[in-house]
């Protein structure tokens, strides 16, 4: 083995040289306009402590402690245009102070900006941008924190929703609820926040796609009427909602198998289903009747896999409720693209590390957790643009990179930093390959859309 020394150097090294996107990202979006609506006297800015927490956040770390390495690291505040990085203590003190303030509600605004900014690529799925919108859990046993309660998934902790747009998945709303908080509770509300955001950032189709936890007949009610009032504007909204087979339902098995007599397919030895669309009138909290089609599938199975004759027939029943004028099996096809949002969820619990937030107060965590979109949204975008072309480092081709992936190749760079005619240089040496994706990505943010050249 050979004999390996450690020394100091007296440059100025980063192991981070992607911050420097990062901070353009930051410029962009507007964090530095939040001090306008939240001035303080405290000394330093509020959007220093944010944007420190941010460059935490890229850097794939959650806890306030983190930020205790970075004190006397200058090149983590010059790449943000920080003026002075905050202490552990301070960062949660007044992380504290804003979220009890609202803060949470100007932060999504930073997003869409980014995005619209920087003409963000927003891929359509046959014809259709979705905008998938889910709960996810979020494991926080063992705690005392405020809202931790039982999940759906017999686990202590969190359950907050997420809405999601196009094939690159970018996050439109992010809001932490408690964790025994039903599904349907207030997502009428956050559905009315999160659809102009889309409506801002494409002027395609927009496919709403939904799991059955959001089945009520009120909330297909708005989807009707938030489809009409996209119609009256000249614009295109549909919707498609797993319906949710409640007990009576499944008891009236026998009216069913009347009704799938004729639709009836073989799918191979000893299982067989029956495809069909039915109309259905519903009623509103107001008692305003609409009438709304269901796609239902009834799927009889006589023998397993393996060809295992069953005791009884096994009959699977399932609904989707759907303004699209397709056949049967097109819809249930779109429908399964919609799981893909679940590698969402894991970027954001994995990837920023924010499984167990860092905070007991329930509001301080809900303010992270409208940070943490933002700052998917921008390692998103870095991967996007940079990571998926011909300039990509070399990796398996994709269609979307995950957030580590943007993180191992493009964040957690070493560079020297040199300064030089009033310039900052990060020396990447004979890393040609990332220098350029990253030169590349500062051009293109370098003059977003309706900025001054």
């Amino acid at each position: 083995m050979p004999n390996v020394t450690f020394r100091a150097s007296r440059r100025t090294l980063t192991s981070h040289a992607g911050l420097s996107i990062i901070g353009q990202c930051l410029e962009i979006a507007g964090v530095d306009s939040l001090d306008a609506h939240l001035p303080t006297t405290l000394g330093i800015p509020n959007s220093d402590v944010l944007k420190s927490y941010l460059g935490l956040l890229c850097l794939g770390m959650s806890d306030f402690d983190a930020i205790e390495n970075f004190r006397r690291d200058k090149p983590f505040r010059q790449l943000l245009d920080i003026h002075k990085v905050p202490s552990a203590a301070t960062l949660r003190q007044r992380m504290e102070k804003p979220a009890v303030c609202g803060l949470q509600a100007q932060l999504p605004a930073l997003s869409t900006t980014l995005l619209s900014l920087v003409e963000a690529p927003i891929t359509a799925h046959e014809g259709y941008v979705c905008l998938d919108i889910d709960t996810f859990v979020m494991d926080n046993s063992n705690s005392k924190k405020e809202g931790v309660s039982r999940t759906y998934q017999k686990v202590d902790g969190y359950t907050p929703i997420a809405a999601y747009l196009g094939n690159e998945g970018w996050c439109l709303g992010l809001e932490l609820r408690p964790g025994k908080q039903h599904t349907m509770k207030e997502s009428n509300a956050f559905l009315a926040r999160v659809l102009p955001r889309a409506q801002g950032l494409t002027e395609q189709p927009i496919l709403l796609r939904e799991d059955s936890g959001f089945d009520s007949q009120a909330h297909v009610a708005l989807l009707e009427r938030q489809r009409q009032a996209f119609a009256e504007a000249g614009r295109q909204l549909d919707y498609l909602v797993k319906w949710n087979p409640r007990d009576s339902a499944k008891a009236d098995r026998d009216t069913w198998l009347a009704v799938a007599a004729d639709y009836w397919e073989e799918l191979r030895p000893g299982k067989r289903q029956a495809l069909w669309t039915q109309t259905v009138s519903i009623r509103d909290e107001a008692k305003v009747e609409y009438v709304v089609k269901r796609v239902m599938r009834l799927v009889e199975r006589t023998a397993d896999h393996d060809g295992q004759l069953l005791l009884e027939p096994d009959y699977e029943l399932e609904g989707w409720w759907t303004s699209l004028d397709e056949a049967p099996e097109a819809v249930i096809k779109r429908y399964q693209a919609h799981a893909t949002h679940e590698q969402f969820h894991s970027e954001i619990k994995t990837d920023l590390d924010l499984e167990r937030l860092p905070s007991g107060k329930f509001a301080t965590n809900d303010l992270i957790l409208h940070l943490a979109q933002l700052a998917y949204n921008i390692l998103r975008l870095m991967g996007q643009l940079g990571m998926t072309g011909e300039l990509s480092p070399v990796r398996h081709p994709a269609k979307r990179r995950r957030l580590r992936t943007v993180l191992q190749e493009l964040v957690h760079r070493a560079a020297v930093v040199s300064h030089k005619a009033r310039q900052i240089i990060l020396d990447f040496g004979q890393d040609i390959g990332r220098m350029t994706v990253l030169t590349t990505l500062r051009a293109r943010l370098r003059y977003p859309r309706g900025s001054p050249c």
